[in-house]
């Protein structure tokens, strides 16, 4: 008897790879970078317009000059405030405008190629060295801190931590990384909350006789 060819319905599925899932921080992510980046951009900004300003009449109090601490005159004047021989708030103004143009396309269904996301993460690992390198010497050598600085190191923190999550996620580096391994269990709050009071519990020990003298 002639065997019959299996039908169509019988015949095996070819194997085909499942797509890799999405992160929970993948969701946020365009908007984190979109409001981060407007934030950052922002603050940068006023930053510089206030730094000309103070370079064009030496008498000119800044809008953050509110006490010896929060004094935004005392870091300006420094040479830490142009580490590049410029004021470090215009690499602000370019950095930030990248992050919420980058959001902004994200949220338009745009989708990047590798190199353009290890350029970004390039970019926000310098961005994070260069913000905590600003920090320590706002704390232990200047002695005063910026409201408007401080706007900044708010906006760089997290757009860091989410693009490396979302890299490590997506096999930007190597092999892609679940999304559980890479955030702690899944609850990628947990390290940026406690980065942040990290760098809130330095600032309130540094300058703590002042806060107390303030009750």
């Amino acid at each position: 008897m002639r065997s019959m060819p299996p039908s169509a319905d019988t015949a095996a599925a070819p194997t085909v790879a499942e797509p890799r899932g999405s992160a929970p921080f993948d969701r946020s992510l365009p908007w984190l970078l979109l409001i981060g980046g407007l934030v950052g951009l922002t603050a940068s900004f006023v930053l510089t317009v206030e730094k000309f300003s103070l370079a064009a009449d030496s008498d000119y109090i800044p809008s953050c000059s509110l006490n010896p601490v929060l004094n935004c005159g005392s870091v300006m004047s420094t040479t830490q405030a142009a580490v590049f021989g410029f004021p470090n708030s215009l690499l602000g103004i370019a950095g930030f405008a990248v992050v919420a143009a980058t959001g902004a396309g994200l949220l338009a269904g745009a989708r990047f190629a590798r190199w353009y996301w290890l350029a970004l993460q390039l970019g926000v690992t310098a961005a994070v060295v260069f913000v905590h390198w600003l920090i320590a010497q706002s704390l232990y050598v200047i002695g005063a801190l910026c409201p408007y600085c401080m706007v900044v190191w708010a906006a760089v923190i997290p757009v860091f931590w989410y693009v490396t999550l979302r890299n490590l996620h997506h096999g930007t580096f190597t092999r892609p990384i679940r999304a559980e391994v890479v955030t702690a269990a899944g609850n990628h709050l947990i390290p940026v909350t406690f980065w942040f009071l990290a760098v809130a519990a330095l600032v309130v020990h540094r300058f703590y006789s002042y806060w107390s003298g303030l009750l």
